[in-house]
């Protein structure tokens, strides 16, 4: 033990500890990512709590303290732990999680176990000393893949409009990283992986290339998607901060360029196939989780002798590079023929014939959480549209006509609705019902099927009247209470809104 290094005494023994040195750059990256949360949460809408954050962050520092202490007897800062922890509680969000519950504790095991298992990866997971992954980037792979899409989901891709919040978080995050990565001479190589990923894309998106996400009202295509993808700020962090872990990387530039742009080829062809926003980030992230164990291989590259070809092996070179290009060009539009599929490019649904008086319908209030949505909609439209889709759900029922339900219900909702129309075609009695709004407040949903497609929740109240028809449609008995519920509606295909659930209350 030398002079002068600080000791801490736990009964007869005395503990080295190692404190952090301003120097190190885990420590910036760790400030930069923090500084992001801080912006998401309190002015962007992000679905995460501070529990959640500091149970991500406080799990994992306390593994990477517990086994650096058995391994080398001192007490070390967990700046890799931190680090660690706090950038898998700012990708990884619970479907169920709504924005500005700061103080919620649901689920903050989730985040506790899936950053403590990342961490420990690190030390279980290794090869030559050094460890195989990045930490955090294996944990969130592992836990979406695990745990799927009706759990947990990761950030969006898109975060809120283009306001002064998220012009300051777009400046933290390139700010910091360029100093970062400029400072570990890694700036380059994250520049080479989005010029090949924007590049991949863009074949991608002229082959016809669709996705759906809860925050975009139709499906993303064309410059659309390349367009959200290539200036997301998610994709920022991705390479500014996870690529250039110098731990998981290439050693050399002309291997670390190599390295990054094999990934930004990687990761368009995963993309290729996705045709929602969950499967898309997951192949994002999960293309490093494939690639990282190779990087030895990178390693291997040639440097100076590159340039002392001669001119004949030269052209054979360039020939080859050209007919790779040709094959991955042709690779990435086969690869892309999943997510040209009907289901997600496919026409409106069928018109609808009901026509409700918009002066009829009481004006729509609106929870401020939407505005952070980039979804262009008129709230009080919304909930003309839930009229006319109680009405014509009420009209299916009563004439026993299931080619209704379509135009106007999706998921759960037309399950249930599909269900209730086979028992009153069995028993031959048609149980209806006929709505009076009084109220509608449209909210975020709480989306059970995740980052699928745009999704809003209609609170509405106002008088329900049950209505009994018998086999002949003549009117048998009516009712009428008060109703207050929840409508989820989804945008699915058009510009037409289908009911997806309905929740009492």
């Amino acid at each position: 033990m030398t002079a002068g290094t600080p000791t801490l005494r736990l009964g007869e023994r005395r503990l080295p500890v190692v404190l952090p040195s301003w120097r190190d750059a885990r420590l910036h990256t760790a400030a930069v990512i923090i500084s992001v949360h801080t912006i998401g949460i309190t002015a962007l809408g992000f679905r995460v709590s501070v529990f959640q954050i500091l149970s991500a962050i406080l799990t994992a520092a306390a593994v990477d303290i517990a086994v650096t202490l058995r391994s080398t007897g001192k007490l070390v800062w967990p700046a890799s732990g931190m680090l660690t922890g706090s950038g898998v509680a700012l990708i990884l969000r619970l479907v169920d999680m709504r924005a500005g519950d700061y103080w919620a504790w649901d689920g903050w095991y989730y985040y506790s176990v899936i950053a403590g298992l990342s961490v420990a990866s690190k030390y279980v997971l290794r090869r030559r000393g050094e460890h195989l992954f990045n930490p955090s980037n294996l944990g969130l792979v592992a836990a979406f893949l695990i745990l799927g899409s009706g759990v947990v989901e990761p950030l969006d891709f898109w975060w809120a409009p283009l306001n002064g919040w998220m012009l300051l978080a777009y400046l933290v995050i390139l700010g910091g990283g360029i100093a970062i990565t400029r400072r570990l001479a890694l700036f380059e190589m994250a520049v080479a992986f989005w010029a090949v990923l924007a590049a991949g894309l863009g074949v991608l998106v002229a082959s016809g290339h669709c996705m759906v996400a809860a925050w975009a009202p139709e499906p993303l295509c064309g410059s659309d998607f390349w367009w959200a993808l290539v200036t997301s700020p998610e994709v920022l962090v991705f390479m500014l901060f996870m690529i250039t872990d110098p731990k998981t990387i290439p050693r050399g530039r002309l291997p670390r360029l190599a390295f990054s742009a094999t990934l930004g080829v990687v990761a368009t062809l995963l993309i290729a196939p996705q045709s929602t926003e969950f499967g898309a980030k997951v192949a994002l992230l999960g293309s490093l989780v494939l690639l990282t164990p190779a990087r030895g291989v990178f390693d291997r590259i040639p440097g100076a002798e590159l340039a002392s070809r001669s001119s004949t092996r030269s052209f054979f070179l360039g020939a080859g590079a050209g007919a790779a290009l040709v094959a991955l060009t042709t690779g990435i539009v086969m690869a892309g023929t999943p997510a040209r599929d009907t289901s997600v490019t496919s026409a409106a649904p069928p018109a609808i014939e009901v026509e409700i008086e918009p002066g009829s319908i009481p004006e729509a209030t609106v929870d401020p959480a939407v505005a952070a949505l980039n979804l262009d909609v008129d709230p009080s439209g919304l909930a003309v549209t839930l009229a006319e889709n109680l009405a014509v759900e009420g009209q299916a029922l009563r004439e026993a006509d299931g080619s209704l339900l379509a135009a106007v219900a999706t998921g759960d909702r037309l399950a249930e609705l599909q269900r209730q129309l086979d028992e009153a075609i069995t028993t031959g009695v048609r149980r209806t019902y006929e709505h009076d709004l009084e109220s509608v407040h449209v909210e975020v949903a709480e989306q059970a099927e995740g980052q699928s497609s745009a999704a809003l929740t209609l609170r509405a109240s106002g008088v329900r009247h049950t209505v009994t028809y018998d086999a002949m449609g003549n009117e048998t008995a009516r009712t009428s209470e008060g109703f207050s519920a929840d409508y989820m509606l989804r945008q699915v295909a058009g510009d037409r809104w289908l009911t997806a659930a309905v929740t009492d209350r």
